[in-house]
This record gives structure tokens, sequence and C-alpha cells, in this order.
């Protein structure tokens, strides 16, 4: 018996692809113009030729029919209607499938993003990449990770290397496994993507801690968890972080650093700047 729910998404997948295809003129894909044509756009047999697949097959995906469905053979449909990546996703969706994981595009961190963490004054904010890079931070940020050495950052291999994490070791080994298992739960997203496997190799070989974790294979998702370390000159610092997907990005996460409460984060925080200047008089 088919839901309700279910019905209504393949009324939205049939209306979807018939507006797509009419929007399509046939000489824009290379095919002769002849004669009068009854309908907007392509045909249908068009579609399913140009994308490699049966007419009947694709008459059937457009009524919204339940059919096995590919990823490929959309991604072949998606590209024959000249789909952008917002309407390919949709398409997905609409199918019953994940939506793909768009790899590349710009790292480019906007001037509205970097004002958002620049006026997250209450504590760190930073902005990482799929694979956890840093590709932005506001000055606490900067001051309390570590960040403003003029290196890049990326946070799995700093939670595991900086003697700032290490500093409150039975605080660190409690929040390690969590940490870990967020990253594989990441690169499982993306399977044919190798950078994730690149960092966690490079990474297996320096730190036995992150082998060893590395090799259970848990997954969970991104920790809520107290994040603590052990700063130089501000001493303990505690923290509640909150990781948030940047919309129009979707690969990046944006993570807003809390002073936890009942401690002393916030005062030592405010502390920083005159630590700076009293290093510089």
């Amino acid at each position: 018996m088919v839901s309700a729910g279910s019905a209504r998404r393949r009324e939205e997948l049939r209306d979807f692809l018939r507006s797509r295809r009419e929007r399509i003129g046939p000489g824009e894909v290379g095919l002769p113009v002849v004669g009068r044509r009854r309908t907007p756009g392509l045909r249908r047999e068009e579609v399913a030729m140009l994308a490699g697949v049966g007419v009947s097959w694709y008459t059937w995906l457009e009524q919204g029919r339940d059919i096995t469905v590919s990823g490929e053979v959309l991604d072949a449909v998606a590209g024959v209607l000249r789909l952008s990546a917002v309407e390919r996703a949709h398409l997905f969706v609409l199918a019953g499938l994940n939506p793909p994981v768009v790899v590349g595009g710009s790292v480019e961190v906007t001037v509205e993003i970097r004002a958002l963490i620049d006026g997250w004054v209450r504590g760190p904010a930073v902005v990482r990449d799929r694979y956890w890079n840093i590709l932005a931070f506001n000055v606490l940020a900067g001051r309390v990770f570590g960040c403003d050495d003029g290196e890049p950052h990326n946070c799995l291999v700093t939670f595991f290397t900086s003697p700032r994490y290490r500093g409150l070791p039975e605080l660190w080994a409690a929040a390690a496994p969590g940490v870990v298992a967020a990253y594989r739960a990441d690169a499982a997203l993306v399977p044919h993507d190798d950078e994730f496997q690149r960092v966690a190799t490079e990474l297996a070989a320096v730190e036995p801690e992150f082998a060893e974790l590395w090799e259970r294979h848990d997954v969970g998702a991104p920790i809520q968890a107290v994040n603590a370390l052990r700063h130089p000159e501000a001493g303990d610092l505690y923290f509640d972080a909150t990781t948030l997907t940047v919309a129009d990005h979707p690969h990046w996460s944006l993570v807003l650093y809390n002073p936890r409460p009942a401690t002393d984060t916030a005062d030592r925080l405010a502390a920083l700047p005159r630590l700076r200047l009293s290093e510089s008089a």
C-alpha cells in the first residue's frame, strides 16, 4: 500500500521532470528541429535516448511509478535536463535516493560568514570543511586553539597532537572515541574521496591512540560534549561546542564554542587580551 507521503513525492517527481523537460528545446541539445512540435521542449523519447535509458523506463519514471532507480541513471537524466546542483539533489530526493554529496567547490569563506564568526564574542568560532580543515576563525579561536600561528590546522589532527588538548588527559581520553567516530561518519558520506583516508593514515602513523580508535570502525554524530584544553597562558578552559551546517555550503561546518557554565572560562577568556599586552610590553 502506497503511503500518502510517497504518493505526493511521486506526483512532485512527475511534475518536476515534466517542467524541466519542457524548458529545453531540441536545438539546445543538438537534435534537429523538423516540422511543428505539439509539445514544448524535449519529448520523453528524446530524453531517454540522450540519457541512454529505455523509453518505457523514462516514461514510468516521469509518471512517478514505483520502479528501481539508480544514482547513475538519475545523473544521466540530470545531465540531459541540464539540472543545477540544487535541482539535481531535488531529483534524487523525489526519486527516493539520498542526494549526492558535492565534492570540491569554492573554499572562499564569504564576507557574511566571516562577519558571523567575528561577531561571536562569547568564545571561539571556526568554519571547517568536510575534512575538518579550518577555513576561517575568529580572534578568540586563534588565541585559544593556536590557529593564528600561520600554519594550516585540521581539527582532528590538532585534537590528537596539540599539547593544549592533551594537557587534560582524563577529559581528552573520554572525548577521543567520539571525535574519531564523528570523523569516520563524515568520511562515509563520500567513500570515493581519498582525502579522508589520507588524513587518517598520516595521523595513525604518528599517533597510536588514534590508530587504535580508527580501527574500531565506530561511527557517531558530531559530539556536543564538553571541549576542554589547557591553555599555556589562560589555564584550563572548558567549552560547550555546537556544530551547525552552513546551508549554502553543506560540506562546511560552523562550530561555536560557549564557555562552560559553572567554570571560570569566561573570566579567563576576558584576560587573554591583557595577557597579550603584557607579553609585548
